[in-house]
């Protein structure tokens, strides 16, 4: 028990010995690996002493010393741990070495036997070869290959996780021995990694010499391409720059691509862009490799990448002037190349056409050589480097476009002049258009102009001279006359794009001023037509000429005014232009002018003497001035230009050289009737400024004035009224003044203004003899008739015909109650008579014009005035039948209904002879008004107006008589009754008697009704007691009751009464 306790004792004492050193080590072992490998050394044998003594308590002493153990020394402590057998330490370590295994390097296994490192190795990692190699333990390597002998060479060619092959992993350590060893167990050099790169890949691109070398002295595959670029080894090499890399690594890639070659490395393998390893070289600037492929002789110069570039056109892109290398000519700052300049020829493009690559190289789809192509870009060097290096000057792509017309599209004017200097032929044209220009058939000149590059133009111009002179035959003169498909000069092109120096300098070496297009268009035509004045002005100032006509047969005049170009119209007009040439419309050059509404131009052409007035062919041939026309098309502003310009203001429209013309040439009208009937205020107001005749007469005798009222312009009425020499009595051909003319079209305010200077106006009186007043009356137009009463018109004065009516008079003729009341307000005389001394009253009497009857009776007309047949205005109503005027006549006035006229006649008379149907109607309404209306009072003629009605067959008014109660029998002068008057039926008569129903008064004479005899001592008188007649004995012999009469006695009767009251009314 002592014993164990002591034991106790001397553990704990160890262990927090142990611990204090541990915690030293732990301090210092970051600075001190050597005294912490000693450190752990100790910790080691003390953990195997203590082991010794103290077996039963060793799992104890592993756990003081797991507290020691880091990523630095747990690989130590797995060894001691391992000897011991100590498990749990063991493990312990195992955990850390596993969680830091790739932490670990290759010293820290460099004290374990290989047999633990393996068994180690196997236990932590699926690919136990790989880590060998990769802590470079070789003798661990040959336990594996030992170990997996059976499975190989498969083992060896297997990818860890990150896509290594053990071969790589020993060739990128350079572990040559372990590299071989693979080899020669059959490792693949050839093998693939996941992206699909092989070995040798990987090593050129790593700039691995040493591995690269191994591999292609292991035979690899030197023609291998990578998956996707599909890049050889070779791709590989020529990619290296010596802007990236050392020259220790580009002269290792030079040694490699030599030994690439002599292996058998094919340099004309094209990657995916279509590059060939020289492309690749070229464009890293790898000399070194760049001079390899030169000397072998399987290189293919020609070879173009995707894109049609040549090795050599990749190397024109790094052309320099001189040595410079830091000059890139496709760069926007790169310097201008003279002609003439140096350039570098250890360049890989001069290397390249030593070699025998092709300086044109043309491409396949545009047919462009390569210096096309460097100009197309703006490498000026590099073009001028092909020029001066065998290129073909004249090469013509599928366009027809040569370098020289490139380089002068383009603006390179040192280019230009070599390319002329060797011979390039500046005649040439293009056959087809450019993509984007769309004319063909262009010079070299037509290009340099086109794209406005006046040096270039200028080294041409030059070369004109320069050819003249030339010693040798390459040069060749310029022709200036050529023309494009567009059918344009070089110098129109001048002109067209605004190089006027180079044009005046065009003209100086030759070129022709007056040539003509295929349309027949000079240059003139051409600029004036485009508006182009600076362009026209410079031709005429170089004395284009100005009288050629375009195929339509405009001149260079019509040309201008219709272009809207004033100065260039000034120019033309002062070297002496025709300005009287009429347009295939028969349009002068001002009526052009006038008619664009260009005043300006115009005025150039009067300053210039074009004349204003302008005869020229109307419509239907006649002969007009341009006045005329302007005014006829209503164009105020030109014909007011016109008059003012002092054209003719007076002529009318006369007939055509051969008397053409239709009413327009014979109508006489002058432009100010023209303009009165067009209403043109200002051209009216023109005209009459500038001395127009303001009285002259058309063919139909009218003035202005009258044509001005016809057609109702007012503002043009008071222009020409107003004017101080106007005759307001002209008459035209129907008689009409203009104050008559102002009446008919009812122009109240021009009939006004006319009265202000002709107060006589209104009182002139038609071939008719009518005043206006007059005939607005007749005409009912109460508008006049109320301005003619307002500007105190006689309301009383007479036609001056037959009849002398008074406006009264013509109002009631009529009809118009509103015209009698105003004429009546206006201070007309009720009472004038006519010629046939009828007042208005009479007149109204005889027509449907009641109100018109009432309206003169309010106005005190005399109703009881009789005219020439001593009739008063009832006979003539009632003659007329007019009820209503006979009620108005009746019940209105005292009108002496029983007035006989001179044959006798009162107006019941006068119902009977002249009575319509409406005429029982009249009579009824004569005895509503007279109830002892005197009905048997007989006229001059001894007619009653029964028998009047009777003998006129007016049954109804017959009736309405006897049913009154006239009497029935009574002779006229005559003897003649209703009894015996010839008519060819006796019906009317017997209704008559029939419809008695009273006895009617008695007939009283000298005589019998029926026989006529004379009544005496022998004689008496007798009655019949139904129609009254006074009868005879002999004639009333018949007697028989009349009951209706309530004579129930048999009473004396005449014969046809007798029939009647036996028969009844029927004949």
């Amino acid at each position: 028990m002592q014993e164990y306790v002591k034991m106790q004792q001397k553990l704990a004492d160890t262990e927090r010995r142990c611990a204090m050193l541990a915690a030293q080590a732990s301090v210092q072992g970051s600075t001190k690996a050597s005294v912490a490998g000693s450190e752990d050394t100790f910790i080691s044998r003390l953990l195997e002493i203590v082991a010794e003594l103290y077996q039963q308590d060793q799992y104890r002493c592993e756990k003081g010393v797991m507290s020691s153990v880091n990523v630095r020394n747990c690989i130590r402590f797995y060894q001691t741990a391992e000897e011991l057998d100590a498990t749990t330490l063991m493990n312990y370590c195992g955990e850390i070495i596993a969680s830091h295994w790739d932490d670990l390097r290759k010293e820290d296994f460099s004290t374990m036997s290989a047999p633990l490192l393996f068994k180690m190795i196997k236990s932590k990692t699926d690919f136990p070869l790989h880590k060998a190699i990769k802590v470079e333990r070789e003798d661990v390597v040959f336990l594996y290959l030992i170990e997996m002998d059976s499975q190989l060479p498969g083992k060896l060619n297997e990818l860890d996780n990150n896509g290594d092959l053990a071969l790589d992993l020993a060739l990128s350590r350079k572990l040559e021995s372990i590299a071989t060893t693979l080899v020669n167990n059959k490792a693949d050099v050839d093998m693939v990694d996941q992206s699909g790169w092989n070995l040798l890949h990987k090593a050129i691109q790593r700039g691995d010499e040493f591995a690269s070398t191994f591999l292609i002295r292991h035979l690899a595959q030197v023609n291998a391409a990578t998956v996707g670029a599909v890049e050889t080894p070779l791709h590989l090499v020529c990619s290296f720059s010596p802007k990236k890399h050392s020259g220790e690594v580009m002269s290792g890639m030079a040694r490699i691509a030599e030994a690439l070659l002599k292996t058998g490395a094919n340099p004309n393998m094209q990657n995916s862009k279509g590059r060939t390893p020289l492309h690749e070289a070229v464009v890293s600037g790898n000399e070194p490799v760049f001079n390899q492929l030169l000397h072998c002789k399987q290189l293919d110069l020609e070879l173009k990448d995707h894109e049609g570039s040549t090795a050599l056109w990749l190397a024109l892109q790094y052309i320099t002037v001189s040595s410079d290398a830091n000059v890139n000519p496709f760069e926007d700052d790169a310097p201008v190349v003279e002609n003439g300049t140096l350039f570098d020829e250890n360049s890989f493009a001069a290397q390249l056409i030593q070699r025998g690559s092709n300086p044109d190289a043309p491409d396949t789809t545009t047919e462009n050589c390569l210096m096309q192509r460097a100009t197309g870009v703006g490498s000026e060097a590099a073009a001028l480097f092909l020029a001066t290096h065998g290129a073909k000057v004249n090469h013509a792509n599928k366009w027809g476009e040569t370098p020289l017309h490139t380089a002068c599209r383009c603006g390179l004017a040192g280019l230009t002049a070599e390319l002329l200097h060797q011979g390039a032929n500046p005649n040439l044209q293009t056959q087809k258009a450019l993509p984007d220009e769309g004319v063909s058939l262009q010079s070299p000149l037509h290009m340099a102009i086109v794209h406005n590059h006046p040096d270039v133009v200028s080294v041409i111009l030059e070369q004109k001279a320069n050819a003249l002179h030339a010693t040798n035959n390459l040069q060749i003169i310029p022709d200036f006359s050529l023309k494009d498909s567009m059918d344009q000069t070089v110098l129109g092109l001048a002109l067209w794009t605004g190089m006027h120096t180079i044009a005046a300098q065009l003209l100086g070496s030759g070129a022709s001023i007056n040539d003509t297009m295929s349309n027949g268009q000079t240059l003139l035509h051409m600029a004036i037509r485009r508006q182009d004045s600076k362009s026209a002005l410079f031709l005429l100032e170089h004395q284009a000429d100005i009288n050629v006509k375009t195929q339509e047969g405009e001149t260079a005049l019509q040309l201008a005014i219709s272009n809207q170009l004033p100065l260039v119209v000034d120019a033309i007009c002062t070297r002496g232009a025709d300005m009287s040439v009429v347009d295939e419309r028969g349009h002068p050059p001002l009526w052009l002018a006038l008619e664009n509404g260009l005043e300006d131009i115009a005025s150039t052409l009067v300053r210039h003497g074009c004349d204003a007035t302008s005869w020229s062919s109307g419509p239907s041939g006649c002969q007009q001035t341009l006045l005329h026309r302007a005014v006829d098309e209503n164009n105020e502003v030109t014909a007011c230009f016109l008059i003012r310009s002092g054209c003719d203001v007076n002529s009318p429209r006369r007939p055509g050289l051969n008397g053409e013309g239709d009413e327009e040439a014979r109508d006489g009208q002058s432009p100010l009737h023209l303009a009165g009937s067009w209403g043109l205020e200002e051209v009216v107001q023109c005209l009459l400024e500038f001395g127009a005749n303001v009285n002259t007469q058309d063919a139909e005798g009218r003035a202005p004035i009258h044509i001005a009222i016809s057609n109702q312009h007012n503002v043009i009425i008071q222009q020409l009224i107003s004017h101080p020499d106007i005759r307001l009595n002209a008459r035209d051909r129907l008689g009409m003044t203009p104050f008559a003319c102002a009446m008919t079209h009812k122009n109240n305010k021009a009939a006004e203004s006319i009265l202000k200077r002709e107060p006589g106006a209104a009182e002139q009186v038609d071939n008719k003899g009518r005043n206006f007043l007059h005939v607005a009356v007749q005409n009912s137009d109460i508008e006049s008739v109320l301005f003619l009463i307002s500007v105190q018109a006689n309301v009383n004065s007479r036609v001056q015909d037959a009849a002398k009516h008074t406006p009264l008079h013509l109002a009631v003729q009529a009809g118009s109650e509103i015209i009698v009341r105003n004429l009546l307000l206006a201070g007309a005389k009720v009472n004038e008579l006519t010629k046939h001394r009828q007042t208005a009253l009479h007149l109204a009497a005889q027509q449907d014009l009641a109100t018109v009857c009432s309206v003169l009776l309010e106005n005190g007309v005399d109703f009881t005035a009789l005219d020439e047949n001593g009739n008063n205005a009832l006979h003539l109503a009632v003659m007329q039948g007019r009820l209503n005027n006979v009620r108005a006549l009746l019940t209105e006035s005292n009108i002496d209904a029983e007035a006989f006229n001179l044959r006798g006649q009162s107006p019941m008379h006068v119902l009977g002879q002249y009575g319509k149907e409406n005429a029982a109607a009249i009579f009824e309404l004569f005895l509503e008004c007279m109830p002892e209306y005197p009905l048997d009072k007989p006229d001059n003629e001894g007619n009653t107006v029964l028998l009047l009605a009777y003998m006129k067959g007016n049954a109804n008014l017959c009736r309405a008589i006897v049913r009154s109660g006239a009497c029935m029998g009574l002779n006229n002068n005559q003897g003649i009754n209703i009894f015996n008057y010839q008519v060819a039926t006796k019906q009317l008569l017997f209704r008559l008697l029939d419809m008695l129903s009273k006895e009617p008064p008695w007939c009283d004479g000298s005589n019998c009704y029926e026989c006529a005899a004379k009544f005496g001592v022998t004689t008496r008188k007798h009655h019949c007691r139904h129609c009254g007649r006074l009868l005879c004995h002999r004639c009333s012999i018949k007697e028989i009751p009349i009951i209706k009469f309530d004579l129930n006695k048999p009473v004396r009767v005449c014969d046809i009464c007798f029939d009647v009251l036996t028969l009844g009314g029927v004949s």
